[in-house]
């Protein structure tokens, strides 16, 4: 993993730290700092480092723009402490600062995050920093220097990196710091400073401690890493840049400090859609939006699986989301089974909440989804019944958790083809399919189990199925969504089938009609494609039966059993049975006839006697014993007049002496 990997070099104890500015409400890109800080934590305590997870919240911080939910008010506290704006009339926070952050850490205890927070303004207030503060300040000509020569900023030689908290305006984000004897700064509050927020024209004289202003979040950093002894701390991709905020603070704490900068885990971005997350844009999806969207490991599972250098693209389109959970169930299954790999344990532990919070039986989202879609199913009820064993209380909880998500994303997220609608009758756009599937539907229909199986046992019905149509698994499926949801996608089929009543099912598909000669046409291969698919087979065979069968279309204007009948077909159908039990249909085009009042007793015996000799050239060739399934059905079928006729009994053939064998 790739937190085993940042550590394998370190020694002595550990300090993580990371930090938000709650300019606005937090977007889900800052989860990605926080999992990965805390994967790393957890990586240090696995290996028995004495580590400490710390979170700061910069509160001091200006507000120098205005977030995408503010309120025409906010704009007169443009310039000062995040922590003294008011909140919103609605909020019972503190301060703005307060308003926004208190979500956020709010999932900290949702996600089993270990972090310790403390608040930046505090580390100013109780004097924390003062020492720091007054080494940064007698340093400026080291600073001024190291931001020409790293970053090509120039900095006035009067420069000095500090703001002083207006005592007229109270404003923070426009002061200027020119001079320090060691106690106290002179500043000047200055309208023109910035655009974003104009200041009052003051000017005074103040010391620099306990609170009474802030430094640049360069050298903040600088501050927190010398004063609280951070050894690990990363950051997004943008700070981490040649000449960018992080390599100046690298820097300026090897100038200032004569220190070796923390261990630097840079992180590529967290993107929605394609696009880079913003608090004060509104720009993604909320930190709060995700959590309720995804089940916290799951959550957890896609921050961490990436490694940091990898951009993570999350969609909350339906196939996404269905590929991340698919792939968070089979490492949990993987787990529950005893087959997981040694990195497949130690990433279930990165994504646990707490101990055992993974050891469930997960249920698939896109199956929730559908269900939830669906009439009259107490789908908890449902689950439950349909477990090999009683639900534990962790699956229980998992189960609440994923519904609560389904529910979230079918409100807020699913797009409409996403929605889902069980059909009260044949949709129209059924009459749009192939004769193949049509012919899939009607035998699902004819075989259809009466008694109630599980879910498995469905699915592999609907394969089997398909290998005896014969038709391809995804033209199958597509058939089964198109007749039932009016959909060519849906959940997996055979826990769809589960859910739904079993003399609904067998109604519906018998509903479907189609063209026998188009089916024949469609999925009929040549006496040579028939060998070859025997010869690829041949060592696992364990059984082969055949029948034969002849179908004649009427001309148009012809009415059913008139005997006028302009084209037919005759065909052998293989049934090879191989060692896994499972059976395949192959048909094979024998012979064709045409013309006015065709005598269908006559191609019946043309069929036989092709029949015979092919069969016995398989058997010859194969080493293969073939039984004759049934006799030969002869039917006859009308243009768009739906199923045939069967005319079997109505012809007397006579039988070759010698029957294919």
């Amino acid at each position: 993993m790739w937190n085993e990997k940042l550590i394998e070099k370190l020694t002595g104890p550990q300090l993580v730290n990371d930090s938000k500015t709650p300019s606005g409400r937090v977007h889900v890109g800052s989860l990605r700092g926080v999992l990965i800080h805390d994967a790393i934590y957890r990586a240090l305590l696995s290996h028995g480092f004495d580590a400490k997870y710390s979170y700061g919240i910069d509160d001091l911080d200006p507000l120098d723009g205005l977030p995408a939910d503010a309120e025409p008010w906010l704009k007169d506290y443009m310039g000062y402490p995040l922590c003294s704006v008011p909140a919103p009339e609605t909020s019972s926070a503190t301060d703005l600062a307060d308003h926004y952050i208190s979500e956020f850490l709010g999932l900290f205890n949702e996600l089993g995050v270990g972090a310790e927070i403390y608040r930046t303004r505090d580390l100013y207030r109780s004097g924390r920093f003062n020492e720091a503060i007054d080494a940064i300040l007698n340093s400026a000509p080291i600073i001024r220097k190291v931001y020409a020569e790293v970053s090509n900023a120039a900095r006035p030689t009067n420069w000095l990196p500090f703001q002083i908290i207006c005592e007229e305006c109270g404003k923070i984000g426009v002061t200027e710091v020119t001079d320090y004897d060691g106690k106290e700064v002179s500043y000047s509050c200055r309208p023109d400073l910035v655009t974003w927020a104009s200041g009052c024209g003051n000017r005074g004289r103040i010391s620099p401690f306990d609170g009474n202003g802030k430094l640049p979040w360069k050298l903040e950093w600088v501050a927190k890493w010398h004063t609280l002894g951070v050894t690990i701390e990363g950051a997004g991709k943008d700070h981490c840049t040649k000449g960018g905020s992080r390599e100046v603070a690298a820097a300026c704490l090897r100038g200032i400090f004569g220190k070796k900068p923390p261990l630097n885990v840079p992180y590529e971005f967290f993107l929605v859609g394609g696009a880079k997350m913003s608090s004060s844009k509104a720009i993604g999806t909320s930190a709060r939006e995700m959590a309720d969207l995804l089940p916290p490991e799951i959550l957890r599972f896609l921050m961490i699986r990436t490694p940091p250098k990898k951009t993570v693209n999350f969609s909350t389109d339906h196939d996404y989301l269905v590929k991340l959970y698919n792939e968070h169930d089979r490492l949990v299954e993987s787990c529950l089974s005893g087959r997981a790999t040694a990195e497949q344990e130690k990433t279930l532990q990165l994504i646990e909440v707490a101990p055992q919070s993974t050891a469930y039986h997960p249920v698939g989202f896109q199956l929730l989804t559908a269900l939830l879609q669906l009439p009259h199913i107490d789908i908890e009820k449902e689950i439950e019944q349909r477990s090999a064993d009683s639900p534990s209380r962790l699956d229980k909880d998992s189960l609440h958790k994923r519904l609560h998500s389904a529910r979230y994303w079918l409100e807020d997220f699913a797009a409409e083809e996403d929605r889902l609608e069980l059909q009260m009758e044949v949709p129209a756009s059924v009459a749009g399919l192939r004769a193949s599937q049509h012919a899939f539907l009607r035998l699902l229909g004819s075989r259809f189990p009466t008694d109630r199986i599980t879910e498995d046992e469905y699915q592999r019905f609907i394969f089997d199925t398909a290998r005896l149509t014969p038709i391809d698994h995804k033209s199958a499926f597509q058939a089964l969504y198109r007749a039932l949801l009016d959909k060519d996608q849906g959940p997996k089929g055979g826990a769809l089938l589960s859910y739904l009543d079993a003399d609904f099912l067998i109604e519906r598909f018998s509903e479907i009609v189609y063209s026998v000669d188009e089916f024949w046409q469609e999925t009929g291969v040549t006496p040579d494609s028939c060998e070859t698919w025997i010869s690829e087979h041949e060592q696992s065979i364990s059984g082969t039966e055949f029948a034969l069968f002849i179908n004649a279309v009427l001309p148009t204007e012809a009415a059913p059993g008139s005997g006028r009948f302009s084209r037919g077909k005759g065909i052998v159908e293989i049934y090879a049975k191989l060692d896994d039990e499972r059976e395949h249909t192959i048909r094979v085009l024998a012979i064709d006839f045409e013309g006015e009042g065709p005598d269908l007793a006559q191609e019946a015996e043309r069929l036989e006697k092709y029949a015979r000799d092919f069969i016995q050239g398989l058997s010859g060739k194969f080493r293969l014993s073939f039984k004759e399934r049934a006799p030969t059905r002869i039917t006859q079928e009308a243009p768009d007049t739906g199923l045939p006729v069967d005319l079997s009994n109505r012809f007397t053939i006579r039988r070759s002496e010698e029957k294919p064998r």
